[in-house]
């Protein structure tokens, strides 16, 4: 997974949505997408549904899952589909590694920045400002995170929902949802460059490559010495128990402690969320420190770092590759194992790819009180793009 700087923002990117600059673009935005993802093409399924909202003047939540760092270029040649543009919530460290040129068509293409790591009240403004008063449509990828596991959708966080729902209730129009899957295949074969990727990888850790075994069989074997390391850091002996299982005690375990130490009340909240509260805690204490206190900021660095070794283990569904060694699964295990592994900032391409993109049936969100209304359009939400996922999948097999 990307490594990135846990901080406050340095400063607060505004959509600045330009259509004219959008449309000035699209050839450069394909361009982009074939240089740096490999994408040769991006199918648009059902866009009339998001242009019938548009029609109806409804505020238009679009909630798509989050598998590939190529999620962007997809999505906007969704909105070209459409013929609208559409504005993006983004976390700020997109704004930050991009030029003044970047950032400035970033804004131009309707993308503003956010804190996930707080509560970032101005983000939510705007957010709710668009989604009850502007024409066009509202992007959110409520995972969070590019988990490289597209087949698998990893629970939505609970924030996108929550949005939808506030903006309902003091809106004069209405909000709705639009689950969205999007879905790549290869149009190229990667194997020969995989396999070299996995022969690197066992010698990262001081293996002989058994290039005579089955792929998948070495992917497994990397990964559980993977796991043997950290539980021997973490745990003092090597766990027992299937990979899955030693996945999950792990990164409960990393949270647990930290949050024994921070004395943080988890309660009964989702891995996601308990990473957010500890994130938040832990920089909210660096800010307080004064800038010759060293030690203090090396400890509360230490729990940045198993916060996001969490996050890491998190990203892994032990039997996603076994259950269904496909091409796009191998590759998007060894990608997450290239960043991980091999402190790569991401994973390299190696081979084209097409995406495709579903719109599904919209889901109006209520606008009276109604407890827990928001965890359960989240789940609503997660459950629906996973399924369109299947679906998706299973089209593909019979065609």
């Amino acid at each position: 997974m990307n490594p990135y700087r846990m901080a406050r923002p340095p400063r607060r990117w505004k959509p600045k949505l330009s259509p004219w600059v959008v449309r000035l673009t699209r050839r450069l935005r394909k361009w982009q997408g074939l240089k740096t993802c490999q994408l040769e093409g991006v199918e648009i399924q059902n866009a009339e549904i998001v242009r019938e909202q548009i029609r109806q003047g409804n505020g238009v939540l679009i909630t798509p899952n989050h598998s590939s760092h190529a999620d962007p270029f997809s999505m906007n040649a969704a909105a070209d589909a459409t013929g609208f543009p559409m504005y993006f919530m983004a976390t700020w460290h997109v704004f930050e590694n991009q030029g003044k040129i970047g950032q400035w068509l970033l804004q131009k293409h309707g993308a503003f920045s956010i804190d996930r790591e707080g509560t970032d009240m101005e983000a939510m403004k705007t957010a709710q400002n668009i989604l009850q008063e502007k024409k066009y449509p509202l992007v959110i990828f409520p995972e969070g995170e590019v988990y490289h596991t597209n087949d698998h959708v990893t629970p939505f966080r609970e924030g996108a929902a929550a949005l939808a729902y506030l903006s309902a209730r003091r809106a004069d129009r209405k909000i709705v949802c639009i689950p969205t899957a999007l879905k790549y295949w290869y149009t190229s074969d990667p194997m020969p460059e995989l396999l070299d990727l996995l022969i690197e990888l066992e010698s990262s850790i001081h293996w002989r490559p058994t290039p005579e075994k089955p792929m998948v069989e070495r992917i497994y074997r990397l990964g559980s010495a993977l796991m043997a390391l950290k539980e021997l850091e973490h745990l003092d002996s090597v766990q027992e128990g299937t990979l899955p299982e030693r996945t999950e005690r792990l990164a409960d375990h990393i949270l647990s402690a930290n949050e024994e130490q921070l004395e943080i009340d988890a309660g009964d909240k989702m891995l996601p969320e308990r990473v957010k509260q500890l994130r938040n805690e832990v920089i909210t204490r660096l800010e307080s420190l004064e800038p010759s206190d060293d030690d203090k900021r090396a400890e509360l660095d230490h729990y940045l770092d198993d916060v996001f070794l969490a996050v890491q283990l998190f990203s892994y569904p032990g039997s996603y590759v076994s259950n269904n060694p496909t091409v796009e699964r191998i590759a998007e295990t060894l990608d997450k194992l290239e960043e991980d592994v091999l402190d790569k900032y991401s994973a390299g391409i190696r081979a084209t790819r097409k995406s495709l993109v579903r719109f599904g049936d919209p889901i109006e969100v209520i606008s009276e009180k109604r407890r827990n209304y928001a965890s359960e359009l989240t789940d609503q939400l997660r459950n629906t793009v996973q399924s369109m996922v299947d679906d998706i999948n299973a089209d593909h097999t019979e065609g």
